[in-house]
């Protein structure tokens, strides 16, 4: 019993600082879901939980800050008890989400891990037990765990560098782009073939009859059976790329965007579209034109023409404007604005408008 607590305590706690780091990695990622979620609660039980989208981010810091500290305060076996009963309040605040989103199918996707690790609504309810079942053992097991590798002042120190820590890496990830990127549209990736197959994809046929189901790799010739559900054989090897798709008022540019050397302007909102470095911004897509790497600047917004149209004239923003849709572009880049710097479709860099590259950077990356 005494390692079996002590592996249960080490697994909770790394648990804990792995999933914090996760989320740290990505603050807006975590910001977006919690809006996400925020949207689904308002509609099920008040809209005053709209007040809580515009600190999703800071939210997000928060909570994934508290949950790497919690995670560092277990294993050093700080306060241990009163450590306990608050990691038992945050696992019962997570059980009751994701059994939430699993059982009323709201939120698809918890966001848990990150884009590191996706899970099923009903996975990520499972993981949430499992865990309670860790924090049980470790709860009833604690006269096991009574020494503290930090007593004392020591403790504050460790519980301070830590929290400190934390909250630096989120806030920094906050001000320029995820340290890690998990996301399809990652640097190096080719957008293009991520939007092809990999490989022929297989189905089988879930066929019924007199009440009866029946699976078929072929699809029956025997009229019958009445056709009831497709399933792919190797959903794997589907394309990562499903919904990338940019238009203007001529119709779909999306191929031609992968063509040639490209520098995109992404700005997600007009609304929250930071505006503080658009002269930065012309600048850098003035020069671009003339580069001989023959590189083409655009913009591709999610904002309607008439918003962005009136946004435009207000920074002096001069560069073809194309569309796409909101959730893509906040996929591809966590930032508003943010480049995207595309040669044949393959993603050579991305920027946070904090960090605003040079053509010759450009040029070098190219």
């Amino acid at each position: 019993m005494k390692l079996i607590t002590r592996i249960c305590w080490a697994l909770l706690g790394i648990v804990f600082i792995f999933s914090g780091l996760i989320k740290l990695n990505d603050p807006v990622g975590t910001g977006l879901k919690l809006e996400e979620y925020f949207e689904v609660f308002a509609q099920d039980f008040g809209s005053f939980f709209l007040i809580f989208r515009n600190i999703a981010r800071t939210l997000a810091i928060i909570l994934s800050t508290l949950e790497v500290v919690l995670g560092v305060a277990l294993l050093l076996r700080w306060y241990l008890r009163k450590t306990l009963w608050v990691l038992l309040a945050l696992l019962v605040f997570f059980g009751f989400l994701t059994f939430y989103s699993a059982a009323f199918n709201k939120v698809t996707d918890c966001g848990c891990f990150g884009d590191f690790l996706k899970l099923t609504p009903w996975a990520s309810f499972t993981k949430d037990m499992i865990l309670l079942g860790l924090w049980v053992v470790v709860y009833r097991g604690q006269r096991y765990l009574r020494y503290s590798f930090a007593p004392g002042q020591l403790g504050v120190m460790y519980i301070t560098i830590a929290t400190a820590v934390s909250a630096g890496i989120g806030v920094y990830a906050l001000g320029h782009l995820p340290y890690f990127d998990f996301r399809p549209y990652k640097v190096g990736n080719d957008i293009g073939k991520l939007m092809q197959p990999s490989a022929p994809l297989r189905y089988k046929y879930i066929m019924t009859r007199n009440g009866a189901d029946q699976e078929f790799i072929d699809y029956p010739t025997d009229t019958t059976w009445k056709f009831k559900e497709m399933v792919a054989l190797n959903p794997n090897d589907g394309p990562k790329i499903t919904d990338f798709r940019v238009w203007n008022d001529e119709g779909d540019y999306t191929q031609e965007l992968l063509k040639g050397n490209k520098l995109v302007l992404i700005v997600q909102s007009v609304e929250r579209a930071d505006r503080d470095r658009f002269k930065q911004i012309n600048l850098l897509l003035q020069s671009a034109d003339s580069s001989q790497k023959k590189l083409t600047p655009l913009v591709v917004t999610s904002s309607s023409p008439a918003d962005f149209d009136a946004f435009r004239h207000d920074v002096n923003l001069i560069a073809p404007v194309y569309y796409a849709d909101a959730t893509v572009l906040k996929t591809i880049i966590r930032s508003d604005p943010g480049f995207l710097l595309l040669q044949n479709g393959v993603v050579k860099g991305k920027f946070h408008y904090h960090d605003i590259p040079t053509r010759a950077k450009l040029e070098g990356l190219l």
